[in-house]
């Protein structure tokens, strides 16, 4: 190989491993905003990253659908995200096994328990994403049922439709048969989006639900009461990872600027934008961003 070639090759091995070093070190030095699953969490995470985009000059990548809330909280813990929304009771009872308490307690569990693993919780965006049971509401009526125990006398006649991870959580299903002597006729596994399409289908008899879900607007349900209190509180908030913040300080002041702004109503309307009107979850979140006034509109 003549000095010519040589010195071509060196410039092209060099050229590519800047290229690949670049890319390695934007991602790197970005945030990295993770989401699990389901339509809430991914317009969470877009909230959050379009208000610190425009609020300061951090460059956000969104990892979204990364799957369950483990396989998020996994990554989370791992290093290999940065910020995620997420849930007290999710993470006092599933991510570390403890009793929750009522809000104010299980908000303050919450974080002490994440910051052993360094991470720091935010305020609450001010809404609690609770599970409840919802089924027809004609049927509902007929049977008089108003309360999870009401329910607890006919279960047996029902076919309960609900996602996986509800099925297997310690804070779901499991706990949730034991505490009100529950039994269903049968219990069929699906991802959230089909439960609605289930029950409108005939196919199951009952599901469990969020409250905070877009298509209870839509669908004649009734949403049954939890009178045992059985279920946690779920408020939702910012997820950071110490480091994070230390570099990017910030940070923190801006998502600040989220408390209290998500009531139940308009985290269930921007659910509702995108699982029953198709619209693009990034104009849904920057939308409310914009109606909140925490963004300047175009």
């Amino acid at each position: 190989m003549n000095l010519k070639k040589k010195i071509r090759l060196l410039v092209l091995t060099l050229l590519v491993t800047s290229l690949l070093s670049g890319c390695i070190f934007n991602e790197k030095d970005s945030l990295r905003l993770g989401s699990r699953n389901n339509t809430e969490s991914i317009i969470l995470s877009h909230v959050m990253g379009q208000l610190i985009e425009s609020k300061t000059d951090i460059d956000v990548i969104y990892k979204e659908n990364l799957g369950g809330s483990s396989v998020v909280w996994n990554a989370m813990t791992n290093g290999h995200i940065d910020v995620i929304p997420d849930y007290t009771g999710t993470i006092v009872v599933t991510y570390y096994h403890e009793e929750p308490g009522n809000v104010e307690e299980t908000l303050e569990m919450t974080r002490r328990l994440v910051e052993e693993d360094g991470i720091v919780a935010l305020n609450t965006f001010g809404f609690n994403n609770t599970y409840t049971l919802a089924l027809d509401e004609s049927k509902a009526e007929e049977l008089n049922l108003v309360t999870f125990s009401d329910f607890a006398e006919y279960s047996n006649d029902f076919t309960l439709g609900a996602v996986f991870e509800f099925i297997d959580r310690p804070d779901g299903l499991p706990g949730f048969e034991k505490e009100y002597d529950i039994g269903f006729k049968d219990v069929k596994g699906m991802d959230h989006g089909m439960m609605y399409r289930s029950i409108n289908a005939g196919e199951v008899d009952v599901i469990n639900s969020y409250t905070t879900d877009g298509q209870l607007a839509i669908y004649d349900l009734r949403v049954l009461e939890d009178d045992q209190s059985f279920f946690p509180p779920y408020h939702a908030l910012p997820l950071v990872r110490k480091e994070v913040l230390e570099q990017y300080p910030e940070l923190e002041d801006v998502l600040y600027q989220l408390d209290g702004m998500i009531n139940e109503e308009s985290m269930q309307i921007m659910n509702g934008k995108v699982d029953n009107d198709g619209m693009v979850v990034e104009i849904v979140a920057k939308e409310f961003l914009e109606e909140s006034g925490l963004i300047a509109k175009d």
